[in-house]
């Protein structure tokens, strides 16, 4: 049995940006260092807080300022009464955002290190109810967004659907690949911007990505499979533009890294963000780096996620990352998966097909 709530914010803004995607509880365990297999780290702390990509996305979307809608599903349950609260007040419509009977609320296992480096488990629970009936009763939510993100913590009908239902109202569509799904991906030509890191690049087009060459190499690979244009984000070294005019660079950001582990989602908020505010797709890249590299800053998901005041002092040279603990040698390997993150600070370096 699935219900939904009544849409709470109903103002109408230029930045109109609608999220198909997952809502969980997070549980973070900070510890030292990541364990190897089968081994267990002590002395880690607790937090709790909320996540999911989908969720995340909306969330940072609407503190750029955007006005945003979500579509998924959460359990009916005291996770799920959470989640619908504190997405409400955000000022996030979750008319669109189903409650479920069948399953739990997603919940994640959230390791971080001392790097900010992570280790991720999921049990998606209510996010696999959201049904393709569901995002065909949301089409009115559709046709008002000016920017679609799907990410494929829900299932691939279900986006597929939303991305068919916007593309048809003129809606831009960003795919944000993850996780990499083990049933192939079949609706490459209705993506108009894609964004993987560059795991998600090679898991997805079949080239190993080592350096910006071959981060080429695989986005071009997906292009031919009818995906529009392909954002690699590659770490410290920034994000790589894949367009059909060529291939383009955004650098990354300097900051001090604390936890990596909003950093995708809040650059794909970001990136949306910029294109229903009409920027070019540097610029609306540029932007994204920004808001990703922040989001490293501070630790949790949505706790870490930026407001547009802190991401235009980036943009404009006023921030001032807090310093890092002493090292004798600086890594860069705790951004590996972050999108725009240099170094131990970390680093964060426009709709054409």
């Amino acid at each position: 049995m699935v219900t939904s709530s009544l849409p709470r914010d109903e103002r109408v803004n230029r930045a109109r940006v609608l999220v198909i995607g997952s809502a969980n509880v997070d549980f973070v365990v900070t510890v030292p260092r990541l364990p190897a297999a089968g081994e267990t780290v002590s002395e880690g702390t607790l937090l709790i807080n909320r996540g999911g990509k989908g969720a995340n996305q909306a969330v940072a979307s609407r503190r750029l300022g955007a006005d945003v809608r979500l579509i998924g599903c959460v359990g009916s349950d005291p996770s799920g009464e959470s989640i619908r609260s504190a997405l409400e007040g955000e000022g996030i419509g979750i008319a669109g955002l189903m409650s479920t009977t069948e399953a739990a609320t997603g919940t994640a296992l959230i390791i971080v290190d001392a790097e900010g480096r992570n280790q991720i488990a999921v049990a998606p629970g209510a996010n696999r109810r959201l049904t393709v009936d569901d995002v065909r009763a949301r089409e009115d939510d559709l046709r008002w967004a000016r920017v679609v993100i799907g990410s494929l913590e829900v299932p691939l009908p279900a986006v597929r659907e939303a991305f068919t239902v916007a593309r048809g109202h003129g809606a831009i569509t960003i795919l944000n690949p993850a996780p990499v799904p083990a049933t192939p991906i079949d609706f490459w030509p209705l993506v108009d911007y894609l964004t993987p890191n560059a795991g998600e690049a090679e898991r997805l087009s079949g080239v190993p990505v080592r350096d910006q060459p071959s981060a080429a190499r695989a986005a071009s690979v997906l292009r031919e499979r009818g995906a529009g244009t392909v954002i690699v984000t590659l770490g410290g070294d920034g994000a790589l533009l894949v367009t059909a005019d060529g291939v383009g660079h955004v650098p990354a950001f300097t900051v001090t890294a604390i936890d990596t582990t909003a950093a995708g989602d809040a650059f794909n908020a970001g990136l949306a963000t910029g294109l229903a505010d009409g920027r070019p797709l540097t610029a609306a890249a540029r932007f994204a780096s920004a808001v990703a590299a922040l989001a490293c800053t501070r630790r949790g998901a949505q706790d870490s996620l930026p407001t547009r005041a802190s991401v235009e002092k980036i943009l404009w040279g006023d921030y001032r990352s807090p310093p890092s603990p002493p090292r004798s040698e600086p890594s860069r390997e705790g951004c590996a998966d972050a999108p725009v993150v240099r170094g131990r600070t970390c680093e964060t370096r426009d709709r054409p097909r």
